[in-house]
């Protein structure tokens, strides 16, 4: 017979680190005298592999551009990663788990990066605003037909 409880549902963070970090200041030192406000760009995505049954690890990326009269003030990248054991659950809860709530896991802690990484580079911190991850789980959902392997992908959002 088997134990009722090898059957229950299982979701566990078993690690949050970062995976890829970038700084680019193509124009220094000369981006340091400008004075116009710069064009920020925001562009994130997220996917999640299968690592090994019931082990999922989720990347969080995160690319922000800054530019000032066409010259790119800054191009830093984080790619904030978890490892998630996901166990004993259907298929279609599997994919919003990875969907929303992993991201959601991980999203403070790119954004902490992102604004740490941007101070220490000598501009003004960059603050993420929250991001739905359930609306855009959603409205990927709608637009496209379910997978039989998760791989959750976010499109960029641009600010």
């Amino acid at each position: 017979m088997s134990d009722p409880q090898n059957n229950q549902p299982v979701f566990s963070i078993e690690k949050v680190y970062v995976k890829d970090l970038s700084l680019e200041i193509p124009n220094a030192p000369q981006v340091f005298l400008e004075r116009d406000a710069p064009m920020v760009d925001i562009q994130l995505h997220h996917n999640s592999t299968g690592v090994e049954q019931g082990v999922y690890e989720t990347v969080l990326t995160v690319t922000v551009t800054a530019k000032a009269n066409e010259k790119t003030m800054f191009l830093a990248e984080v790619a904030q990663a978890g490892i998630f054991v996901v166990r004993n659950v259907p298929a279609q809860e599997l994919e919003a788990i990875l969907g929303v709530a992993c991201p959601n896991i991980l999203f403070p802690y790119v954004r902490e990066v992102i604004s740490d990484l941007v101070v220490r580079a000598g501009f003004p911190p960059v603050i993420l605003s929250p991001v739905n991850f359930e609306g855009i789980y959603q409205q990927q959902r709608n637009a496209a037909p379910a997978v039989e392997t998760p791989q959750i992908i976010t499109t960029g959002v641009s600010h």
